[in-house]
């Protein structure tokens, strides 16, 4: 049903300055006072008789300017400083080497859904963990190694059987090769089929959706042979070129590519670390004059791969994200990780490279 083709793998605290800019090699300038005391002794040593007609109140007055003047360069020298670490941030993200590593969503049973993964949509099951002290497993599935691959975490919390969707989150995107073949399969095993295989509106792509058990829809699209199958995941956002602009330089994403479809009234933005044949994406929509969605609480993440937490959590901050865990190893562990939430409060965890495939041995 799915082809796969080979895929190659893509695989220090320090404090920051007041400015930021440490991390990234910025210039952080500071100001002598013990300098700018002896200068102003010498100035007024240099002062004539004559100056000392203008009486204290004009000193008092020459004072003040100087203390304004100085505050002026400070306050220029930090606005110099900020913006020469926005560029070196965003340098470095550019350069850090960054794929989607899974994305994470709760279900309300395990095994149903794995059933469902692997006899439906021809994913494996990659790994299993349970944590019963925190009373909670975690099940990984994909059509590939973690190492080199987009995966599914599914999250099953001990006694939950139920969870919110919600209006924000859209979908996930599965490359086959035969739409209505795997349509037909899913109707066999008793899945839901929410929209048959067809042409999409506007264009010649075949596509179809379904629904897993839990209610999350799939979008299947008809495509050649992909190293990816598990090609996309669709979040709903306020205000498109917002969550753009924080993507490219928060997340060192590009903008593979926008579509407007005013006749539906919304607009898409597909963003990613490569080629969408060849990489996982991120789909944003902007549906016209909606700005807020309901985000339930069943979808929960994606996750990074970065080769510096510390960097990545710095240039998160400069670029208008908000930080929920600063970056350090998990307990037990020692895996690097620091999370975040975009601007439209989509979570996003970036874990260390190194560490990650440390835990995959």
């Amino acid at each position: 049903m799915v082809q796969i083709l080979p895929m190659t793998s893509s695989i220090h605290p320090s404090i920051s300055s007041s400015f930021g800019s440490a991390r990234f090699g910025g210039r952080v300038s500071t100001c002598n006072s013990t300098s700018t005391r002896f200068n102003s002794l010498r100035f007024a040593s240099s002062v004539g008789p004559q100056s000392q007609c203008f009486g204290l109140k004009s000193c008092k007055i020459f004072r003040q300017e100087r203390n304004i003047n100085s505050a002026k360069t400070i306050v220029s020298m930090a606005q110099e400083s900020t913006t020469i670490t926005q560029e070196n941030a965003l340098e470095w993200v550019k350069r850090d080497k960054r794929r989607l590593l899974h994305v994470v969503y709760r279900v309300g049973d395990l095994d149903r859904t794995i059933k469902f993964y692997t006899e439906c949509l021809g994913m494996k099951l990659l790994r299993k963990r349970d944590i019963p002290e925190e009373r909670y497993t975690n099940a990984f599935l994909g059509y590939g190694p973690e190492d080199s691959h987009f995966v599914i975490e599914l999250t099953y919390n001990y006694g939950v059987d139920k969870y919110d969707i919600g209006t924000a989150f859209g979908h996930f995107g599965i490359a086959v090769d035969d739409v209505a073949k795997t349509v037909d399969l899913i109707k066999a095993k008793g899945g839901t089929v929410t929209r048959e295989a067809g042409p999409v509106k506007g264009g010649k792509t075949v596509i179809a959706f379904i629904e897993d058990p839990d209610g999350y829809k799939f979008e299947l699209i008809e495509r050649s042979p992909t190293p990816e199958p598990l090609c996309q995941v669709m979040l709903r956002v306020g205000d498109l070129d917002r969550s753009i602009a924080f993507h490219e330089k928060a997340f060192g994403m590009e903008l593979l590519r926008r579509r407007d479809n005013p006749e539906y009234k919304y607009t898409i933005a597909m963003m990613g670390y490569g080629p969408e044949d060849k990489n996982a994406v991120l789909e944003l929509t902007y549906n016209y004059g909606v700005t807020e969605y309901d985000k339930g609480n069943a979808y929960a993440q994606i996750a990074i791969g970065t080769d510096d937490v510390y960097k990545t959590a710095d240039a998160i901050k400069l670029f208008g994200g908000k930080v929920t865990r600063e970056p350090g190893p998990l307990p037990g562990i020692n895996t690097k990780i620091t999370a975040c939430l975009d601007p439209d409060g989509w979570k996003t965890v970036f874990v260390d490279n190194v560490d990650f495939l440390k835990e995959l041995e």
